[in-house]
């Protein structure tokens, strides 16, 4: 067995990469492939506005010709400046039931992190804000939202056995469509709107939701500058995704809460066509999207993305404005089932809100660290395995 780094200028090291999940997965009813083009600007390193400030590299783990794993390692170094940290991410990994094929892996990201005087492994961690965070640790029974992270259990034990332990949790949770949000939320909702002067934002077209997306940038990047995962986003990264949301987007379920001519605050929901999404095996072209179609007007699924608020407009009622848009998307649209996707455990207060309103958690995602000194194995490697490199470039 060898860890090889890919040369991402070669068509076929790319198909490689991509594709190992495929196969991975191929008897799993829950997985849902990622959408192709999206997988396929990642790893283009000559397109993807994140290269134009990190550096990033993908390993796949050989034998004998078959690929029997994977892992992508990152170096963001807009999220570094910014939280004043040295952290690696690791994301993508995928891994047969092998536990040395996992710890090759590792090993890998770990010399990839030590040549470049990081001080932490963190992950899974994705490239953009929005990317689906962690390894599923509860809910394998479900399938995911889409976007989201889905693995196997044995992924926890192998991440474990390299040296990482728990940073934090996402949670997802399930709330029924016929749920009857209480009344209080409406009456706060109402007099809020009154008293500051709060109205409802929505979008007819695709047009129409693009010319308002610099604005949304702005704001989303503003409000969630307090997360733990938050990152700035730049104007080329918020471009790539606006294109991947509005891809899967009804506009009249994209919200915006305003004052006066203000965002002050975004609610986002989507329907759930990862039934589509498994049908095509992530193809949109040339006739995946007729799938796609057919499952946006026959989803009974809504997939509650995100809410967030302008600090100086929270404490003040205006998280009842953002539930109680939420209920109505869900009611107006005749959805029977609504997952709210991956709220971070350390958000009590987002948490406190969702289950008042009848969420129940049920899905868990999580974000694991390893910090330089642990960088060692607790265990042996085999000496058949080494690290091959090819000209992938940094």
């Amino acid at each position: 067995m060898h860890v090889r780094k890919l040369d991402t200028t070669r068509a076929q090291d790319v198909r490689q990469f991509i594709n190992f999940p495929f196969h991975l997965y191929r008897d799993c009813p829950q997985w849902v492939p990622p959408i192709l083009p999206e997988m396929k600007l990642i790893l283009n390193r000559k397109k993807h506005p994140f290269y134009r400030h990190s550096t990033a590299d993908f390993f796949v783990a050989e034998s004998e010709g078959q690929t029997l794993g994977r892992i992508a390692v990152m170096d963001n170094r807009n999220y570094n400046q910014f939280h004043g940290r040295r952290d690696g991410f690791f994301y993508y990994f995928e891994v047969v039931e092998d536990i040395e094929v996992a710890r090759a892996l590792f090993d890998a990201a770990f010399d990839w992190a030590r040549s470049r005087g990081l001080e932490r492994i963190v992950g899974p961690k994705g490239f953009l804000q929005g990317d689906g965070l962690g390894l599923l640790v509860e809910g394998f029974e479900h399938r995911p939202a889409i976007g989201i992270p889905y693995n196997y259990a044995y992924y926890d034990t192998f991440v474990r056995d390299s040296g990482f332990e728990k940073e934090t949790d996402y949670l997802s949770g399930y709330l029924r469509g016929d749920h009857e949000l209480p009344q209080r939320f409406y009456d706060i909702a109402e007099k809020v709107k009154t008293r500051r002067g709060f109205w409802i934002k929505s979008f007819t077209s695709e047009k129409e939701m693009r010319r308002w997306i610099h604005r949304i940038g702005k704001v989303y990047n503003d409000s969630f500058s307090d997360n733990w995962e938050y990152c700035p986003v730049t104007e080329e990264e918020m471009a790539v995704i606006a294109d991947r949301l509005i891809a899967i987007a009804n506009p009249r379920l994209i919200k915006l809460v305003m004052k006066g001519d203000e965002i002050i605050g975004f609610v986002f929901a989507f329907p759930d066509v990862s039934a589509a999404i498994q049908k095509t095996k992530g193809r949109v072209w040339p006739f995946g999207w007729i799938h796609l179609l057919r499952e946006f007007k026959r989803t009974k699924w809504v997939n509650l993305n995100g809410t967030g608020l302008l600090a100086g407009h929270r404490g003040v009622g205006a998280n009842a404005v953002l539930y109680t848009e939420l209920a109505k998307s869900v009611r107006d649209f005749g959805f029977e089932h609504a997952d709210v996707v991956q709220v971070e455990e350390g958000n009590t207060k987002s948490l406190g809100d969702m289950a008042a309103i009848g969420v129940t958690w049920y899905k868990r995602h999580r974000i694991y660290k390893c910090c330089s000194d642990d960088f060692s194995r607790p265990l042996q490697m085999l000496p058949t395995t080494e690290v091959v490199t090819t000209n992938a470039g940094s």
